[in-house]
Formats: structure tokens, sequence, C-alpha cells
């Protein structure tokens, strides 16, 4: 088997601001302030144009090179070749002041991250908002005092003792006061405008659901990171996108059981309203759950089913810090399967009335989940190292292992979904 570990060197993480296509370099440097500056050796790159980002690019600066020139002429040439980020779908002007949101974060156990996650949410520029940190089953009470006497006033706490990232999510909706409730995970860093603009197009479309946005990686130090982003990490490109039930796309003719497509859940919005009413997340579902996953996708899939739309908006970003070690990839390879089949048991389970597109689209279904295990779409961003690539192979083994976590996921569901049998949903029990 395939399983040692590749030698892999790190990449630096770096944004690129360019004053156009072909201008000037407005800014350049390390992707989060405590990152060292670039210097030679490989460069994966934000570009962004006057702050809007639109593409990733990985180069490499050599020895005595200016790293700001060496990016910006490789940024230039890859703009000047690739195809323009649109959308024919919009979601128009905003109509009337944002939305007041909430922000949810369930954590377990990690006081240090979440604190850095905290801390780039405050510093948000959305004019109404509150954060609320879920402390998932814990163990020790050091989540409860980083939040109390830290950030007293500003952060509200809520527990949770049943573990499961669903049902904590579904603890903070019950808790949540905003008209729309924003999560993020706590090992993430937020881009400033974050939160802006994910929950923008809520004032201009009444009709909208779910918001998604962009995910990029805050460290690329380990292989085990650079493997995961080579595979496509969790970017979903750069062009902006509507999901719409009333007219699905064309070029998506597995709509909306491809819910992986539409974003991912440590950078997703609802709409309150919307999410209450489908039942909120399967508290069934997610890590820290047998199903291992799939929270986030069911979610998707339910709130489009309902009738409303979802859009993906790459300009609301966050740098997300992938986990370090090899044990740590293997059991993410595995957690992808399972969560990917478990979400399409807990649809079939929970909303019967899918089945008969589910089964139309079958066939097709399960050569697109075999392909996800070599190969994840993320149009428009370049990742560190293709595929099947010599540079960086993804090894065979990972792909098994999420084959192999296919086939355990509708078991892991019906473990979870015994467990929680009988767990009222938080906004029908108490508000602990």
């Amino acid at each position: 088997m395939d399983t040692h570990v590749p030698q892999l060197p790190p990449i630096q993480v770096t944004e690129l601001d360019l004053d156009g296509p072909e201008g000037a370099v407005l800014s350049f440097g390390p992707a989060l302030d405590a990152a060292e500056p670039a210097a030679e050796g490989d460069v994966y790159a934000l570009v962004r144009l006057r702050g809007r980002p639109v593409a990733t690019i990985v180069c490499h600066v050599p020895s005595g090179e200016d790293p700001a020139t060496t990016v910006a002429a490789a940024a230039r040439a890859h703009l000047k070749r690739a195809r323009p980020a649109g959308d024919d779908r919009t979601a128009g002007p905003a109509d009337g002041p944002p939305p007041r949101v909430s922000v949810v974060i369930a954590t377990r156990e990690r006081a240090d991250q979440l604190a850095r996650a905290l801390d780039s949410l405050l510093a948000q520029d959305h004019p109404d908002f509150e954060i609320v940190v879920v402390d998932n089953a814990p163990v020790t009470g050091a989540t409860r005092d980083l939040v109390e006497h830290k950030y007293a006033d500003r952060v509200r706490y809520a527990r949770e003792t049943v573990p499961g990232l669903a049902i904590a999510h579904n603890r903070g909706v019950a808790v949540a006061e905003g008209e729309v409730i924003a999560f993020t995970d706590d090992d993430v860093v937020a881009d400033r405008r974050w939160l802006s603009t994910l929950t923008a197009p809520f004032a201009a479309d009444p009709g909208l659901g779910c918001t998604t946005g962009l995910i990029l990686p805050a460290k690329l130090g380990t292989p085990a990171q650079i493997l995961l982003e080579s595979h496509g990490g969790f970017a979903k490109g750069f062009a902006p996108r509507t999901y719409d039930p009333a007219d699905p796309p064309a070029d998506e003719p597995l709509f909306p059981f491809t819910a992986g497509s539409f974003g991912s859940g440590a950078n997703m919005a609802f709409r309150a309203s919307a999410l209450r009413a489908i039942g909120g997340f399967d508290p069934a579902t997610g890590t820290g759950t047998p199903a291992r996953g799939g929270d986030d996708l069911y979610a998707f899939v339910s709130v489009l089913a309902a009738g409303h739309r979802l859009r993906y908006t790459p300009e609301a970003l966050v740098w997300h810090h992938h986990r370090e070690t090899w044990r740590d990839l293997t059991n993410q390879a595995y957690g992808y399967g399972a969560g990917l089949t478990a979400y399409l048991t807990a649809l079939l389970v929970r909303h019967p009335a899918l089945l008969p597109a589910l089964l139309r689209k079958l066939p097709r279904g399960l050569a697109h989940a075999r392909t996800i295990t070599a190969h994840r779409d993320s149009e428009g961003a370049v990742v560190p190292g293709a595929h099947g690539a010599q540079d960086h192979p993804w090894p065979r083994h990972l792909s098994r292992l999420e084959r192999r976590g296919m086939l355990a996921g509708p078991f892991g569901y019906a473990r979870a979904r015994r467990r929680v049998r009988g767990v009222p949903l938080p906004w029908d029990g108490d508000n602990r």
C-alpha cells in the first residue's frame, strides 16, 4: 500500500492585490498577519483586483528575486489566460439596510484556535451582528472561561451536552437572534469583509435561503495540508453563482444532489426562518457522530428542496487552517466519503419525496461520487499540484479510504440516528 508520507517542502501562503489585470502592485504580503514575509521558494497566492478575490496562483520565487515582482508577473500571466469570472443570475442591488446577523461557531476543547477565530470575527465591518459560541460536549471549562473572561459582553456562550456538529449548530440556531445565521469553524480566520459580503445577498433577494463563500488555506506547511489543497481543498472557484430550484442549472444534471459543489460548512449562512422551517440540521449528521459529516450538505439540499435559492459568493472569504498530520488527513479522507452517503441517506429518510428524483439520477450520481474521490472541482482556483501529477500525487489509498467511507456512511447515519432518538430540537425544548 502507498501509505508512506510524501516529503513535500512548505509552500508560503500570500496575498497580492493588483490595480487591474495588468496593473501595478497595490499590496503584497503573507495571507495572515502572524505569518513570515514571503521569501524565495514556492508561493501560493490569492490574487485580488482592487481588493476583490479573483484567482489563486502557485509559482516559485528564485533566490535573489523580489517575491512581489515574481508573484505579480505570474498573476498577470494567469489573468491574461484565465476566463473572467461572471454570473448571469446575480442577486441584484440590496434594498434597505443589511440584515441583523448571528454568527454561530461550534467548538470542542480548542480554546486557542477559537480565540484566533473570534478575534477575526470581532474585526468584521458588518454594522449589526452578534457572535454565539456553542461549547459542544465539553470536558473542561476552557471554552467557557475564554468566552466569559476574554470576550465578556462581546460573545455569547451556549452549551450543548449532546456531541455532534449538527446538534451543536441547532443549539446555536435556537439561541440566535439574527434574521440571518452565519456559520463558521473555530479553525478559520475570517477576512474583514466576510460577513458583509456573505449576508448582503439576503437583503437583495427575498427568495434566497442560503449563501456560501470562498475557503482558502491559511497554511501549507505540512505534506497533509499540501495534499489536501492539491486535492482541491474547499475552494469552489471565483465565479459567483445562484442555484435556483425553479431554474436548475443546465451544466449540473445531478442538481441538487451534488451539494458539495455549493459550498462547505466553514463558510455558510441561512435565512433563519428558512433554516428553522426545514427543521435545522439533521442531528444524526456531522463531525462528532458515526455519520462523520454531511450536515452542511443536508442543509443545502433541504433548503433548495423547500424552494429557496442558494448563492455562492466568492468575495466572502475565510482562511482555513487545514489539519497538519497524516493521521488527520486519512481520517478526513474517510470522513468525506462517509459524510457524502450519510447525507444522501438523511435526505431519503427525512425527505422521502426526493426519492424518485434521486433514483432517476442515481447512475450518474454514483459515477460522480466515484469521480470526486479522485479530484475535487475548484474551478477558477489553482491548487498546488494537480491530482495524479508527479509533483503532488494524491495517494491511492486515500481514495480507497473515501470509497470505504461511502460504504459505511449509511450505517453510520443509522447508528447516529438511534443515538439522538428522543432528543428534542433545541427550539422545542429548553435553551441551555
